[in-house]
């Protein structure tokens, strides 16, 4: 027997043994030949990895999203095409969210700093 790694391997003909019992008096035996093979626990080899050992692009892309608190991102935007109906200033705050399923349009919240808001759906 023959032990690369983790994979046993018979000595008579090179075929992939059985995965151990881990008992030496435990014999392999193998498929392709029928050579019998002793088992040697103490060559079993024991493997650890971890998740950095098998890049996948999946998991890049998981790594770079960060979690951020609401009121520490700026959402608001100006539209100075958008006159305010209450006081004519020219010149709103706004924020686009999504309220309704993703296949309908977004909602604009408009803020002005006369205290008016109102809702424009797309």
């Amino acid at each position: 027997m023959a032990a690369i790694g983790s994979l046993i391997f018979c000595t008579d003909c090179g075929n992939l043994l059985p995965a151990s019992k881990g008992s030496e008096k435990n014999i392999l035996h193998c498929d392709c030949c029928g050579a019998e093979n002793r088992d040697q626990p103490w060559r079993t080899v024991t493997t650890r990895t971890k998740p950095s050992d098998f890049p996948s692009a999946l998991r890049q892309k998981l790594s770079i999203v960060q979690t951020v608190e609401r009121h520490q991102v700026q959402t608001e935007r100006i539209d100075t095409n958008m006159d305010c109906p209450k006081c004519g200033k020219r010149g709103v705050r706004y924020s686009e969210v999504q309220q309704r399923s993703a296949d309908e349009g977004s909602t604009i919240i408009y803020n002005c700093d006369c205290g008016e808001r109102w809702a424009q759906n797309n």
